[in-house]
């Protein structure tokens, strides 16, 4: 046996965090065998490999050096646990399988991300969140003893606090990071949420704005109009979230026009027919200035036509999904590209938990054109 089987069994251990004492126990044989092993000084009896490479969840082949099932199987969890994430629907299927697939591969980072991405969503489906208002204060409050309960969140914070120590790409850390600061801040660990978000990076070093100091010329155009996107994706996220949380806006004309004062600049900056994934953004915006008008302004009429500008830019949004490669033609933005099929999936649920929302008066005007029948197919 020339092989280095001992090497191969020091690495397994340490991918799965264990040590040689809990081999040692599990084989029946002394510390200082596995040791010898590790070293190169000696092998395993041949009667052991099987139980070896049970203990490690690998195939016989794979102990010996070769990975190709290992990676074959997991490259299959990956990709279906991708559709279950794209469809976004009912996640327990993809929960359960990724847990399976945690316990077989403990240290592997790609299946827990993909794990705490389902559970954050499952939690969202089964759970929600609840926030509520106090009378003489301006301010949503998150209702930290509700949200505390969902255990798919909890969940999901054990699994990305673990993430973050591996290492993982930075897009993927960055993603976890801000899923993290909001389950914390949702279910009332604030002091978690904000020593984590203490730690990161100022919005001026961001990866989007230096590079566009670090170029020149059309490869420097096309950083800025990246830039340009993604600052305008956050300051969307920032302004609904804001409006959203305090009453004296959300529940008056003034938080209304500050939707659609952010849909307008989204226009002038994009254009209206080809904004690419910022029609996901600017539907969202005619959407929550519809929910406004119609709840809180009484103005059904007025709501319905913001409605009306929603379901276009979501129709042109979904038209262009799975197209190819996605080119933008603002001026600012003429150098950016994209492919289409890494835009998000809408899942089937989302008109349905829009039109939760509306008022009986919207629905009825929504309900008396055709136009809009898909809304309430699924």
């Amino acid at each position: 046996m020339n092989i280095k089987i001992g090497e191969k069994i020091r690495q397994l251990r340490q991918r799965d965090g264990r040590k040689q004492e809990d081999l040692a126990n599990a084989l029946g044989v002394s510390c200082q065998a596995v040791s010898r092993w590790e070293a190169n000084g000696g092998y395993p009896d041949m009667e052991l490999i099987p139980t070896i490479a049970n203990y490690f969840n690998v195939s016989i082949d794979e102990l010996f050096g070769y990975s190709k099932d290992r990676e074959e199987k997991l490259r299959s969890i990956l990709e279906k646990a991708d559709s279950f994430l794209n469809w976004q629907g009912d996640m327990t299927e993809c929960v359960e399988m990724l847990r399976h697939a945690a316990e077989e591969f403990p240290s592997e980072p790609r299946i827990l991300i993909k794990l705490g991405y389902a559970l954050s969503i499952h939690g969202w489906r089964k759970y929600g969140a609840k926030s509520y208002t106090v009378d003489g204060s301006d301010y949503a409050h998150e209702d930290t003893e509700y949200n505390s309960g969902n255990v798919y969140w909890q969940e999901e914070i054990t699994v990305f606090e673990k993430v973050l120590g591996m290492d993982i790409p930075s897009e993927d850390r960055d993603i976890i990071t801000m899923m993290l600061v909001t389950v914390y801040a949702k279910m009332g660990y604030n002091d978690k949420a904000k020593t984590l978000a203490e730690k990161q990076n100022s919005l001026r070093v961001s990866r989007e704005l230096l590079m566009g100091k670090a170029t020149e010329a059309e490869e420097r155009d096309k950083y800025y109009g990246e830039a340009i996107i993604e600052l305008l994706t956050e300051l969307k996220t920032v302004i609904c979230y804001s409006v959203g949380t305090k009453v004296s806006l959300f529940t008056s004309p003034n938080g209304v026009k500050l939707y659609l004062d952010l849909a307008h600049l989204y226009e002038s900056i994009f254009g209206e027919e080809n904004c690419g994934y910022a029609h996901f953004h600017i539907r969202d915006l005619y959407l929550n200035a519809a929910v406004s008008t119609a709840r809180h302004v009484k103005d059904p009429e007025t709501a319905f036509e913001y409605f009306k500008k929603a379901f276009a830019h979501h129709k042109k949004y979904t038209s262009m999904h799975c197209t190819g490669e996605y080119r933008y033609t603002a001026p600012l933005l003429e150098k950016v590209t994209f492919p289409s099929e890494n835009f998000p999936v809408i899942p089937d649920y989302f008109w349905k938990s829009h039109l939760s929302v509306f008022t009986d008066e919207l629905i009825s005007l929504i309900r008396s054109d055709p136009t809009f029948d898909e809304c309430f197919e699924s």
